[in-house]
């Protein structure tokens, strides 16, 4: 059964809601996972710092996988369900109360499993969350303005993320901890995981009351579950079958696996081969952050234009013709003016890569299609960081190991050329 298109426009404050739903949960990745209690673990935790990051790379990479499993599947229940309000809301008080409980981690290594194990359940909840939450698009936006949406969702994402990082270092980074927390049990750091919890919380708020939601289909839970188990199975069987949406999530496979590796390898990259401190790497990621956040919400208008294959396509090459002269220059300048160059299409490649799967998909397999989304995000996610350590290893250059991150980009690109993108 294929779902009616969308014909009358849920209104402002729904669409919103929505993209304010992007503002809470970026506080978790940037916050949690990218920058302040990631270090926390592997400086103060951990027995010592490459252990501390080899055990957050694992507990990573296991709730990736999980994701990668879990989330076709859960997808596809989903839609015989025909609601995903109460799966994302589920997903969002796993993910917060997760996030909270991390205030219990003291700086001492026999906290290393309780972090860990909070760290990847809180992880999981966000990445499933997130099915739920880009599956939602296409019923709220009219397809001559998905792009715009999803760009606008993904900017305040960004925006979203920086703010609570700012929040963050107000607690963190004065001499004297507010509100008398205890320096000596890093009571000022621990605090971000209930300062999380709470942001994530408060901005999501408005997504449950002013969002609608899918019709329930009316079926018990066990028979949903048997009904989204039975539409995966059959989805996989018809996976080589279905056309632009197969080719388009290879091609994502390539793309987005060089563009994470290009985030989490940048900050390595400026400060062992341009000599940046701590305080200008984070100066970087900040600055990066912003370019993305706006190049995503100002190309929404491009992408409903000419479409979100054009839209990702464009971004592509312009990373690939900005990343290649970045591997090549010796200038510090030169280094900040391409990489905010890079950052302004970093954000589009990512949004309008949403808005085109909300195209693509059958409109009555939406969940199980995102969860396909963010199985393409994930299954080889470990494939460009292994593949840029071996080769700068074998040249003993870092140069020549981002470059490799041009060639997934550059591979992802060629296949979605390919792509014939349909209404």
């Amino acid at each position: 059964m294929r779902l009616p298109p969308l014909t009358r426009d849920p209104g402002r404050a729904a669409q919103f809601s929505w993209c304010l739903y992007d503002w809470a949960n970026s506080a978790f990745p940037t916050v949690i996972v990218t920058f302040v209690f990631a270090t926390y673990f592997t400086q103060s935790i951990a027995p010592d710092t490459i252990t501390g990051t080899t055990q957050w790379g694992i507990a990573l990479s296991l709730s990736g996988g999980a994701i990668a499993i879990v989330s076709p599947i859960v997808g596809a229940i989903a839609d015989k369900d025909g609601r995903r309000k109460p799966w994302l809301a589920g997903c969002t008080a796993l993910c917060a109360v997760c996030a909270a409980a991390l205030w219990l981690a003291r700086p001492d290594a026999a906290f290393t499993m309780l972090a860990l194990g909070l760290f990847a359940l809180a992880n999981f909840a966000f990445e499933l969350g997130v099915v739920f939450y880009n599956a939602m698009l296409p019923s709220i936006a009219a397809p001559r303005r998905l792009g715009r949406l999803s760009g606008w969702g993904w900017g305040l994402g960004y925006a979203g993320g920086l703010a609570c990082l700012l929040v963050a270092f107000a607690f963190v980074q004065p001499e004297t901890a507010p509100f008398g927390l205890d320096k000596q049990a890093a009571e000022h750091v621990r605090i971000v995981g209930p300062l999380v919890a709470l942001w994530i919380v408060l901005f999501a708020i408005p997504l449950f009351r002013f969002t609608p939601d899918g019709v329930a289909s009316g079926l018990s839970v066990a028979a949903a579950v048997r009904g989204g188990l039975a539409e995966f199975g059959d989805i996989l069987r018809r996976l080589h079958r279905l056309g632009p949406v197969g080719r388009f999530l290879i091609a994502r496979l390539l793309y987005i696996d060089g563009l994470n590796t290009l985030f989490a390898f940048g900050g390595i990259y400026a400060a062992g081969t341009f000599g940046m401190d701590f305080a200008e790497i984070i100066q970087f990621g900040i600055a990066i952050n912003i370019t993305a956040g706006l190049g995503a919400a100002a190309f929404g208008w491009i992408d409903d234009y000419i479409g979100p294959r054009r839209t990702v396509l464009i971004s592509l090459c312009a990373i690939v013709a900005l990343g290649v002269p970045l591997l090549l220059i010796e200038s510090k300048t030169g280094f900040w003016a391409l990489t905010l160059g890079l950052g302004v299409f970093m954000g589009p490649a990512q949004a309008a890569s949403r808005s085109l799967m909300a195209r693509l998909a059958p409109p009555d397999q939406l969940g199980a299609m995102f969860g396909l989304f963010a199985f393409s995000g994930k299954i080889t996610a470990f494939l460009g960081p292994a593949v840029l350590a071996a080769v700068t290893a074998a040249f003993g250059s870092q140069r020549a190991g981002m470059a490799t991150v041009i060639l997934f980009i550059a591979a992802g690109g060629l296949i979605l050329v390919g792509v014939r993108e349909e209404k």
